[in-house]
């Protein structure tokens, strides 16, 4: 993914502002990357590439996600299509 592209679609944001948060904040958790934009707290698509970025910090690792952002937004839209729809409001 680019630094420009949305990790978290639903609260647009992008990857270079959870890298940031990830540097200056360093959470100890990472439920804790909420706090960057309210990231992970609306569909729960992004949850896992949260806790991946989260690990590659702990590990000392460079942040990034190998994945297109058309890929990851196809599969996002295919995840949210398999719950209810009554559980999320348009984007």
């Amino acid at each position: 993914m680019k630094p420009e592209d949305y990790i978290c679609v639903c609260n647009r944001v992008p990857l270079s502002k959870l890298q940031k948060f990830l540097k200056r904040q360093n959470p100890a958790v990472a439920s804790q990357l909420s706090e960057c934009l309210g990231a992970g707290t609306s569909c729960g698509w992004c949850i896992p590439f949260l806790e991946k970025l989260h690990r590659q910090q702990k590990a000392g690792e460079e942040l990034g996600l190998q994945v297109s952002f058309d890929s990851y937004v196809d599969k996002r839209a295919a995840y949210k299509a398999r719950k209810s729809p009554h559980e999320f409001n348009d984007d």
